[in-house]
């Protein structure tokens, strides 16, 4: 008989409640550390996960505001990151007192510098990086949804790998264990660039972006940028669970533009079409702060280290930045592919 596992999960998001909703359903106990705030607003009204089968209602989940209040309680297996990239710094202090106890640390966050930080606090050796292809998204207040299942990696690096892969199996989160993090890592970025930047700056749906011939020549030079800078450092694009990731980079890289469009588009339609992406739900719904310096902003530092020119990430990241700040105006991009384009011509 299987012994449920203790996790505690950082972060009951949209991937922290899908991930920790689903280890709940598989009979393991999960312990949620969110903000203040935020776990006021949680205790309040609840979790709602809408699975494919059946939504789940997690009315009382056990969820603390604190490390100290999540140690207290019990000792766990692993540690879950399930939080925007720009919150990382800040858990990393938060645990920083409670290193030499921590269990094993695994990333599900998006980027590819949290691992990173998250070794030099506490260790490579402790750190576990995994990626999530599966599409959720937020509903009303309190809901979460899967709306495409696909699955979730894992390193298989860690000696407790195959241990969290089968926990993950047993949830059905679709698990699947890769021997160089750092592809993985990557080939989600990549998925993570599509239609993302450009839509938030100019107000358009990702399906807007890849069907304008300017637009899709900046998405598609985004692309390349990011496959020299991975190349540069030895990483290959790979296949993630239900994402043919090397088949894009191929297409990106050697097809001709007008070919590649096509099959773009169908495939965007297919996915995120119609859907905007988190970049631009940050922006436009005056978060003040974006993960777009964790996606493109990646790219243009590992750029700069390897001597592979990113300009068009550099206009996106920047633009992005800029608008967010203020230092822009929202107005004068909406809608305005021109302006955008402007700014590699």
């Amino acid at each position: 008989m299987t012994v449920p596992n203790n996790w505690l999960i950082i972060g009951a998001g949209a991937i922290g409640t899908y991930v920790g909703g689903s280890l709940l359903q598989a009979g393991d106990t999960v312990t949620f550390l969110e903000q203040p705030a935020a776990a006021a607003r949680i205790r309040q009204r609840g979790l709602s996960l809408l699975l494919e089968k059946e939504p789940v209602q997690l009315s009382h989940p056990d969820l603390v505001d604190s490390i100290q209040a999540a140690l207290d309680q019990r000792a766990y297996d692993a540690v879950i990151f399930a939080l925007k990239s720009f919150d990382t710094a800040t858990a990393v202090q938060s645990l920083l007192p409670y290193r030499e106890g921590l269990p094993p640390l695994i990333c599900f966050q998006n980027g590819v510098e949290n691992e990173v930080l998250l070794a030099e606090a506490f260790g490579a050796e402790n750190v576990i990086a995994g990626t999530i292809t599966s599409a959720i998204s937020r509903g009303a207040a309190g809901e979460i949804i899967l709306e495409r299942k696909r699955g979730l990696g894992l390193s298989s690096l860690h000696p407790r790998s195959v241990e969290f892969v089968q926990a993950f199996e047993a949830a059905g989160l679709n698990a699947r264990l890769y021997p160089r993090p750092l592809d993985m890592k990557w080939s989600k970025l990549l998925t993570n660039l599509i239609g993302s930047a450009a839509s938030a700056i100019l107000d358009m749906a990702p399906g807007e972006i890849f069907a304008h011939p300017g637009l899709f020549h900046l998405e598609l030079c985004q692309q390349r940028e990011a496959l020299r800078v991975m190349r540069a450092q030895g990483i290959r694009a790979i296949n993630l669970p239900g994402v043919p990731v090397r088949f894009f980079a191929l297409a990106a890289r050697w097809l001709p533009e007008s070919v590649s469009q096509r099959l773009f588009q169908r495939l965007v339609g297919r996915g995120r079409g119609a859907k905007m992406p988190s970049l631009h739900i940050d922006l436009h719904s005056g978060r003040g702060i974006t993960e777009v310096d964790y996606l493109n902003g990646a790219v243009v530092r590992a750029g700069e280290k390897t001597g592979v020119p990113t300009p068009v990430n550099q206009l996106l990241n920047q633009t992005l930045l800029d608008l967010v700040a203020g230092n822009k105006q929202v107005e004068d991009y909406r809608h305005k592919p021109e302006k955008l384009l402007k700014g590699i011509s």
